[in-house]
């Protein structure tokens, strides 16, 4: 449930954000709530798509494979994971502004309402999708239930709706860079946990020899079937009994993602940097 709520949570506060600037750079503009509102409806129904295509091709593996097929999705997950932390660092202010100038030349004549639709659209599906992939690989890990992924799915959906809402309105003055720094170190230790769980999955189906025994038992002093040993679970990517390969496919990914992310953020630094020189 924890894992369902950060993801989603996060994910539609990202597309919240690219609604919001799209519908305070039209304001006043007559018709804009009725094509904000439709691409926002295609964007879900083709995350919908994308759910229904992600269940069909899970089934076909059914029994044959399951545990490799689960690996690769952990391992999908995480790689998007890294790549969506970094292009965030380095391109969301650039897709701020790009927004702002879509909207103001809607506003101006220059562009149809239906752009307004397509960039919603575009907002919603790609985060949507990416929620689809990160919910079946943290069920795939067996980190929650259908029913506790569905109870922080519907939490994560209310609570990055208002949170949008409340930040268009005004209503509250939170500095997105330390919100976005506390999701995205969660999702950090989250991805690095479910890369540990890849690799027991392939363990577990052969595809994995070396690197396999555990290397410590803390059973005894935190248990993953008690409420805090399931929490830091979720949320940290704690296992009481990780093998070498866990471990390693554990640091390696929380070192990846902090390099990546620091190049990234150093680009964007140089770019806006070249960009006022030229200006």
């Amino acid at each position: 449930m924890l894992a369902a709520f950060v993801i989603v949570f996060r994910e539609v506060i990202e597309a919240g954000l690219v609604v919001g600037v799209v519908l305070a750079a039209t304001r006043g503009l007559v018709g804009r709530s009725a094509h904000v509102g439709g691409g926002i409806l295609a964007g879900f129904l083709g995350a919908c798509l994308v759910a229904a295509f992600a269940g069909g091709i899970a089934d076909l593996f059914e029994g044959s494979g399951q545990e490799a097929l689960n690996a690769a999705v952990l391992l999908i997950a995480v790689a998007m994971l890294v790549w969506h932390n970094a292009w965030m660092a380095s391109h969301g202010r650039e897709l701020a502004r790009s927004l702002r100038a879509v909207g103001e030349e809607v506003k101006a004549g220059q562009k149809s309402l239906m752009a307004l639709s397509i960039v919603c659209a575009v907002a919603v599906l790609r985060e949507g999708s990416e929620v689809v992939l990160f919910l079946y690989g943290v069920a795939a890990a067996g980190q929650t239930t259908p029913l506790g992924m569905l109870a922080g799915g519907l939490l994560g959906i209310a609570g990055g709706a208002l949170l949008s809402a409340l930040l268009y309105f005004g209503l509250v003055a939170i500095p997105l860079r330390h919100l976005f720094a506390v999701l995205t170190a969660l999702i950090t230790l989250l991805a690095a946990g479910l890369a540990a769980q890849a690799m027991r999955f392939l363990a577990q189906g052969g595809w994995l020899n070396e690197w396999v025994t555990p290397l410590w038992d803390t059973s005894p002093v935190l248990s993953e079937e008690s409420l805090a040993g399931r929490i830091a679970h979720v949320l940290l990517g704690y296992s009481a009994q990780p093998s070498a390969s866990e471990l390693a496919a554990y640091l390696a990914v929380i070192a990846i993602m902090l390099a990546v992310r620091r190049m990234a953020v150093r680009e964007s630094g140089a770019q806006g940097r070249r960009a006022q020189v030229s200006s």
